[in-house]
């Protein structure tokens, strides 16, 4: 089957549970004029369906190949990315000084949904220009703008962000990638990298490298890294492409998923050295790379949330024309469509809620970035901020857990066909496995949520949104609707264990860090749970007065009640399992 972006769900969260609707009404957006955002997904809707996702399956397939130094994209690719970049779709949301539409981070968010849901392997290119984009924009000198942001914002130029070295992967600290200062002000870079997400390919004129290396006089670990531009080809003075720069890509990974992305070695100096220019200062690359890493997580969130989309539009079609077995009580003379059947509802529903609570949360995350650039009061900015950095881990770590487990019910759905190549449900469960493993491991932004987020003020951040958490709940119970069933107080309880698990966490960064890290990962999936939960609450509250608003109540209600409910034990994983996880060397050695 083909992919049709569900529109009205997303601009549900968008507007209600992301709450995009309050922020424009409260002015934080300008003179933004949302009325076009319908518009605007609907029109990327229709490319998804007619250009991204035909080729989804064929990428898969055909992958990629690297012969001379030279990448080879699937049939199809160059151009459908032609077309892409001629339509606009990567200017969305670039600055409109250098050529872009300057729409909100969000409309873009909810783009980037459709075309990782359409075709995520073809969508991770241009997620990781826009990161590059924002990388250039923030740190970049004019000059250097002038020359490639604007190249960078139309498409016609992509970019990559290269941190990873062979012993250096996480620990981002430990690379060895050199950098010598030229007499120009230019910089001589040697070195290499691996797994560069379209480190090379066939789709455009130029590639435009951003790379982390070191300078012999920098201080050791992550204080003495610069970031560097390096393009595949230098640009003349008026504009033209010059010569080609020392940097190759020297191999392509073979990889469980993502097949038609190019994964690449990138290798540095063998020519004597790729000509780069400093991004920022010398020895603040980090500050730079992560205004890059920050979005591309958002990204990869979105990931999560569209391959979760699509495996569930997928099962759904393949359950609705399975038959198999009679149902409790059918009256059918053969066998019932496996939909009828109780399992097969429970699976597609949690598909369906936990997709639709990623997304909420995503899109939150989106909006909170836009109003700490937009809003005109400094003090809604630095809140704003905070708010944002704080969603920031919880959107990619939780989302692309979601994408795993919703493409896992998808392939059993399917039962013995899901483990067939040919329907494409065993495509999704491939692609999605990785999204909890680049830009930052699970892990890693679980770590990130507790000691920096959670630590960063106090625990501040964290309790203002409770309070507005709660607010929902209370109206959820004011409603005093009896289709919510006992939706509120799961929310209140899951809330409950999320501000106790908070208060914890807290004293035990300032007493025992260990056993903060050994909670860190369930109550990243605590604090998403307890999140999604009350957004959904909030978009059915909103919903009510639609036709529609009975789906939604039943969503919220089914999240409430099958996965809120799981707060309590999460909570005690957090507070009591550190003993467990910290005791268990002795075990894992024996």
């Amino acid at each position: 089957m083909t992919y049709r972006a569900p529109l009205n769900d997303m601009l549900l969260a968008l507007n209600h549970g992301a709450g995009l609707k309050a922020a424009v009404e409260a002015g934080h957006y300008g003179d933004f004029d949302p009325d076009i955002t319908a518009a605007v997904l609907e029109e990327a809707g229709k490319f998804a369906t007619d250009v991204l996702a035909p080729l989804n399956k064929i990428g898969d397939r055909n992958g990629v190949k690297l012969a001379d130094r030279q990448v080879t994209t699937a049939p199809g690719w160059p151009d459908a990315y032609k077309r892409w970049t001629e339509a606009g779709w990567n200017a969305v949301s670039g600055p409109e000084a250098h050529g872009g539409q300057g729409l909100p981070l969000a409309i873009n968010a909810a783009c980037t949904e459709i075309w990782s849901a359409s075709n995520v392997a073809f969508g991770l290119c241009p997620l990781l220009t826009l990161s590059a984009i924002e990388a250039l924009d923030a740190h970049g000198s004019e000059e250097l703008k002038d020359i490639y942001l604007g190249k960078l914002i139309s498409g016609e130029w992509t970019g990559t962000m290269q941190l990873t070295e062979p012993q250096a992967g996480s620990d981002v600290g430990a690379l060895r990638t050199r950098a010598e200062r030229a007499g120009d002000g230019s910089y001589r870079i040697s070195g290499s990298k691996i797994f560069i997400t379209y480190g090379e390919h066939d789709m455009t004129d130029n590639i435009v490298h951003f790379v982390l290396a070191r300078l012999p006089d920098a201080p050791a670990g992550t204080k003495g890294i610069s970031l560097f531009l390096i393009p595949k080809f230098l640009v003349n003075a008026d504009g033209s492409l010059g010569a080609r720069n020392d940097i190759y890509a020297t191999g392509v990974e073979h990889k469980l998923g993502m097949h038609a992305s190019p994964t690449c070695t990138m290798t540095m100096g063998d020519n004597g050295g790729a000509i780069g220019y400093l991004i920022g200062e010398e020895n603040a690359g980090m500050r730079c790379m992560f205004t890059m890493m920050n979005q591309a997580r958002l990204g990869v969130g979105l990931e999560g949330v569209g391959v979760a989309d699509r495996a569930y539009q997928q099962a759904l079609a393949y359950a609705q024309e399975r038959k198999q077995g009679r149902a409790v009580g059918s009256k059918a003379t053969g066998s019932d469509a496996i939909i009828a059947h109780p399992d097969v509802k429970r699976m597609l529903m949690q598909m369906r809620v936990l997709t639709a609570a990623a997304r909420s949360i995503c899109y939150a995350t989106a909006v909170a970035l836009d109003v700490a650039v937009r809003a005109k009061d400094p003090a809604v900015r630095t809140e704003a901020a905070a708010r944002g950095a704080l969603l920031t881990p919880i959107a990619k770590a939780f989302s692309t857990d979601i994408g795993n487990e919703v493409a896992y019910l998808g392939v059993q759905i399917h039962g013995g066909m899901g483990f067939i190549e040919e329907t494409g449900a065993a495509q999704h469960y491939r692609d999605a496995r990785i999204t909890a493993i680049y830009e930052g491991t699970n892990g890693i932004q679980a770590i990130d949520l507790v000691t920096r987020k959670l630590g960063a003020n106090g625990g501040a951040s964290v309790f203002k949104l409770l309070d507005e958490l709660t607010d929902i709940v209370r109206r959820v119970e004011a409603s005093n609707d009896p289709a919510f069933g006992s939706t509120g107080t799961k929310l209140r309880d899951a809330l409950g264990a999320l501000d106790r698990s908070s208060r914890w966490l807290l004293e035990k960064l300032g007493t025992a860090p260990n056993d903060a890290l050994a909670g860190a990962t369930p109550y990243l999936r605590l604090f998403g749970s307890a999140l999604g939960g009350c957004m959904l609450a909030n978009e059915a509250l909103a919903a009510r007065s639609e036709n529609d608003g009975a789906r939604h109540v039943a969503l919220a209600r089914f999240f409430a009640e099958t996965f809120a409910v799981q707060a309590p034990s999460l909570e005690k994983t957090v507070t009591d399992g550190a003993d467990a996880v910290l005791g268990a060397e002795a075990v894992l050695v024996a």
